[in-house]
Parts: structure tokens; sequence; C-alpha cells
């Protein structure tokens, strides 16, 4: 049997050997695919660090003084210290690893997840984290306000819906570019859904009842990143998105299983599904086949994309989180307020 991830429950005497089996399979069922992920990612960075920092493995649980180290090491510019400094030298052997880009101080946000992760990580085996520590708390506190600086956007441009008309240009008769159209379309028009959401539709999440009817599509996706599984509402795809959503699954000939799946050279469809990077790679191709500039948006500018059309077409904030999923007003009221102040009066008082 394949021995569990490190960062899955350390093994307890205090229970049997199917009770630790039986431990692991809920934290692995109990945790979303994307934060596995994640946790594999941070894991990996960070015993990779203290290894090149400390030349040894990780301790659970791990010293004040490492946490302290981990923390002062990411909040610095490292391009600015001499090439003798031990968190420069550190940081070029996780570059030369593929681990870190460059030595320029990471965003707050990379630093915090990390952070999050192994604090998760002792959680699981039931220790106590050294970043509870009043010193390494306080250090961390003072990082956050020194690196202090706006969010990058997840996008560098909104998808918008003449840009969206743009992609949908390029998509022509294929079966490729069925699903690709169907894939933006679904994504945009259902409330801007993520690629893992996109990526993880099954047929058997689509309701077809009362399209032929009425030309409305509902779709009940197990779980997103704010709504718990079992608790997604249902969401509606009307008109075009719901013509195009129909017309791939009659060329793809799907059935059953995943929705959205790989198409061969030779234009057929494969069974497996497609991965939330494949997402990444349509949206980015077909940005690419309508002239638009190389990093002109991510699939992220879906989401953000359909509330900024939103707020342009007056469509109150509400009801566009009820297709968006957004939990926080703030979150989604940032979309309006870019439009918003654009549409201002005072913006005109110099003429």
């Amino acid at each position: 049997m394949k021995p569990p991830a490190p960062y899955f429950p350390a093994a307890s005497p205090a229970l049997s050997q199917a009770d630790q089996e039986a431990l692991t399979d809920l934290y692995i069922r109990g945790t979303p695919a994307n934060t596995l992920r994640a946790y594999e990612r941070d894991l990996l960075y960070i015993t990779a660090w203290k290894a090149a920092r400390f030349g040894s493995a990780l301790d659970w649980p791990e010293s004040e003084a490492t946490a302290l180290a981990f923390i002062l090491d990411h909040v610095r510019d490292l391009n600015d210290v001499s090439e003798e400094d031990i968190a420069r030298q550190t940081a070029e052997a996780l570059i030369a690893q593929g681990l870190r880009k460059s030595l320029a101080c990471p965003a707050p946000s990379t630093l915090d997840r990390r952070i999050a992760s192994w604090l998760a990580f002792h959680r699981m085996k039931n220790l106590a984290s050294p970043f509870d520590a009043p010193q390494v708390k306080q250090a961390r506190s003072k990082a956050r306000r020194a690196a202090a600086r706006p969010p990058a956007p997840k996008s560098q441009h909104p998808i918008t819906r003449d840009i969206l008309e743009q992609l949908l240009a390029t998509c022509r008769g294929s079966r490729r570019d069925c699903r690709d159209r169907a894939i933006l379309m679904l994504g945009w028009a259902s409330g801007g859904r993520r690629r893992s959401e996109i990526a993880g539709l099954m047929f058997e999440d689509v309701s077809l009842k009362e399209f032929d009817e009425k030309s409305l599509v509902w779709i009940s996706l197990l779980e997103t990143k704010t709504t718990a599984k079992g608790e997604t509402p249902r969401l509606v795809l009307k008109g075009r998105a719901a013509q195009a959503l129909v017309h791939w699954i009659e060329v793809g000939q799907i059935k059953n299983g995943p929705m959205f799946r790989p198409v061969s050279k030779a234009d057929r469809v494969l069974k497996r599904r497609l991965s939330p990077d494949a997402i990444y790679q349509i949206v980015k191709h077909r940005l690419q086949l309508a002239g638009l500039p190389e990093g002109f948006a991510s699939p992220h500018g879906l989401r953000s994309g359909f509330l900024t059309q939103a707020a342009l077409d007056g469509a109150p904030i509400q009801a566009a989180m009820r297709l968006s999923l957004h939990r926080s007003m703030v979150q989604a009221q940032k979309y309006y307020d870019d439009v918003d102040i654009a549409e201002n009066p005072a913006t005109d008082l110099l003429g």
C-alpha cells in the first residue's frame, strides 16, 4: 500500500492500522483537490528551503528559530544583499531547482499561503506550530505591513463581452472548436466559473429538460471555492451559451462522465477529463488566435469579465453574485467600483 503523504496525520499508537487508514482517507476526501495540490507544492518548497538553508530535514514540530528564518528570508529583495548572504544562497539553490522564480521578494500572499500550509501540517499531526509563538507572530505581522502592496489581478484584463466575442470568432467547425466555444460560453455566462469548476463538470451535473422548450440548461456543480459539497445552488445557461453546450454534447457524443475532454489531432474526442491547466491553455490559445497580446488575460478573466460586464450593463450586484457565487460583497464590489468611478461625473470636472 502506498504510504500516506507526509502532510496527512502521522501514525498514532492509539489508533489501529485500520483506524489510521480511515483517518487518512477522511483527510483526503474532506480536502478539496486544489488544496491538496497546493499542500504538495508548498511542502516541496518548504522541505527544499530547509535543506538548502540548514542542511537538514523538516522537524515535527519545527523550531521557532527555523520559522523565524523562513519569514526573514522571504520579506526582502535578495538582489540587494551580498552574494555571501545565506538567504541569497538559499534562494539561488531554490531557483536552480525550479522552485523559485527570482531573488525578488515573493508576494505577501505567497508567503501567507506557505505558512498556512505549514500550520496545517502541524495541526494534522496534532503538534504545536512555531508560527503561534509570540515573536514569530509579531515578525509575520510586521512583514505583512512592510511588504504591503496592492494585490496583483489574477487576470491582466477582464474578458468582457466584446473580448469574448473575439475569442468565439476563432471557434469554427471542428470538434475542438465546438468544445472550446462551449467552455468559453459556459465559463463566462454561468457567472464566471473557475477553471477547476469547468474541468470538474460532469455530464450528470447538467439538466437538459428545459432546453427544447425554453433554451435553458441547468448546471449543478458539486462544490466551488466558496461553497461546500452539496450546497452549491443550481446555475443556469440561456440562449447562445446553452446552445453551445448542447451542440458540444451532441458533437462530442457525451453521454456520461466528464463534460469537457481532450480532442486528438485526428479530431477524436477522448474519454478522460480535461485538467484545469488544459483550460488555461485553451484560453491562452484562443487569445493568441484572436490576435491579442501575450499575457493579455488568463482564465480568471472570464470571471472578472462577467462581473465587469454586469456592472457596465447596470445589472444589480446581488443578481451578478447569484451566478458568480461570490461569498464576499467586498470582493464583487471591486469590479463594480472600477466601472462606477470611470463613469463618475466628477472625473470630467476639468472638461
